[in-house]
């Protein structure tokens, strides 16, 4: 009994291990690579496909429908999506003024329509009204502003399995590319054209059901160019949150503008420009990517919404863009509502002072318990000269910095006239030359 109770054991541990090695993420990634995509650090995310006329979640309304309704979405739909209006120049320019560094495209969502020209299915974006590659001209857009080029493909397919006579499901074996042969031979040519027929990618989004299925996506991706970074599918990438403690980089959180992917003309709530940019904050100061997504709606334009949420992240980092070029998380990564960055290879902090209210003019004091000053520190404010408070010539706007019993202290004025009527909700940013994390 005793042999047979060992051998149990040994069993156990075997189909234990088994597990785990079917579980574990299989990254390819070359580690230069990955550094490479941690200083991107700020991309723009786009979800879109032709269900957008119905403003409905983008795919998912396949799941649980008739099959009237599965007939109508599938044969009807594509014959009304036209985004005559669509420019993709315009997104471009817009992702580069706002500092990013990188788009993520959705090439092909779950319910199988490509947004890309493909000889494997007819469910795409040629055979619309609209009748042109998108996806082509979404990468010569953004590559044209010297954005890195990330595409977003789901081996899941609801088409493909409308196609085979399969029920559309999220939970049953069938609908899985492991599964289902005729499925994994399909998404891997789809991925072989992606990777092949508008040059250099430098990013693969992979989004579905399963490691397996994502992983012999994967393997086409690595196999056509080594040097491309997969993010999901390979690293972690949170959805919707922020990790609570900074975890190993790269990794990068994805987060929607509104509640939706994509586009919802009714019942949307989206967030305002401080908490974006308070996210980019936080999210870069642990060491990770925020790809902030955007829908376009059914004529191809940026809801007005989204792009003034746009334009005032733009105006942000217009003024405050030097904290995050070549810059990296600081071992302290913050300290009650400041949150840092430094400067690679140099002995420059930037503090993100995220204060709730901030008068034009006012001046606060405030100390840093973990920093402190060299005889030769140095303070600025980003984006402000520190001279003059327009109208009040007699008024000191010099910021100062010393070391005290309890921490580095600085003051600093909010001088700078951003919007006629003085006001400015979002974080100010000073900058430290020379100092240093107390001992």
């Amino acid at each position: 009994m005793r042999k047979v109770g060992i051998l149990l054991m040994i069993l156990a541990a075997i189909w234990i291990n088994k597990v785990s090695a079917q579980d574990k993420i299989l990254n390819l990634n070359k580690p230069e690579r990955e550094e490479w995509f941690s200083g991107l650090g700020f991309g723009m995310f786009i979800h879109w496909s032709m269900d957008v006329q119905l403003g409905l979640v983008i795919s998912h309304s396949m799941v649980g429908a008739s099959d009237d309704y599965l007939y109508r979405y599938v044969n009807e739909l594509p014959n009304t999506f036209n985004p005559d209006e669509f420019d993709a120049s315009e997104w471009a320019k817009a992702a580069k003024l706002a500092g990013m560094k990188y788009v993520v495209f959705t090439t092909k969502h779950h319910n199988g329509f490509c947004m890309f020209d493909t000889k494997t299915t007819d469910f795409n974006i040629i055979n619309t009204p609209y009748g042109e590659d998108i996806t082509r001209q979404v990468i010569d857009a953004f590559r044209k502003e010297g954005l890195a080029i990330g595409l977003y493909f789901s081996p899941d397919d609801f088409h493909f399995l409308y196609r085979q006579g399969v029920l559309i499901s999220r939970t049953r074996p069938e609908v899985l590319a492991s599964n289902n042969e005729q499925l994994n031979k399909y998404v891997k040519r789809q991925m072989t054209e992606l990777m092949t027929q508008y040059g250099n990618i430098d990013i693969v989004f992979l989004d579905g059901m399963e490691q397996y299925g994502k992983t012999e996506v994967a393997k086409v991706c690595w196999d056509i160019n080594p040097d491309i970074v997969v993010t999901r599918g390979a690293i972690k990438t949170p959805e919707q949150e922020i990790p609570d403690k900074p975890i190993p980089a790269p990794w990068e959180a994805c987060y929607t503008f509104g509640d939706q992917w994509q586009y919802r003309p009714t019942n949307e709530n989206y967030k305002s420009a401080t908490d974006v940019i308070q996210k980019l904050i936080e999210i870069r100061a642990k060491g990770g990517n925020f790809l902030l997504n955007f829908g376009p709606d059914e004529k191809g334009r940026f809801p007005q919404e989204q792009a003034a949420g746009l334009n005032e992240v733009s105006l942000w980092m217009f003024i405050n863009q030097e904290a995050f070029d070549n810059t990296e998380p600081l071992d302290i990564v913050h300290e009650d509502n400041i949150w840092f960055l430094k400067k690679k290879d140099e002995n420059t902090i930037y503090a993100f002072l995220v204060e709730d209210q901030w008068r034009f003019g006012e001046r606060k004091v405030i100390v840093i318990k973990s920093l402190q000053a060299r005889r030769d520190s140095k303070i600025f404010i980003l984006g402000q000269n520190s001279k003059v408070l327009e109208y009040f010539p007699d008024v000191d706007t010099e910021p100062t910095i010393k070391n005290t019993n309890v921490g580095l202290e600085i003051s600093v004025m909010r001088s700078h006239r951003i919007y006629n009527d003085r006001k400015w909700s979002n974080p100010i940013v000073v900058k430290l030359e020379g100092a240093d994390l107390k001992n």
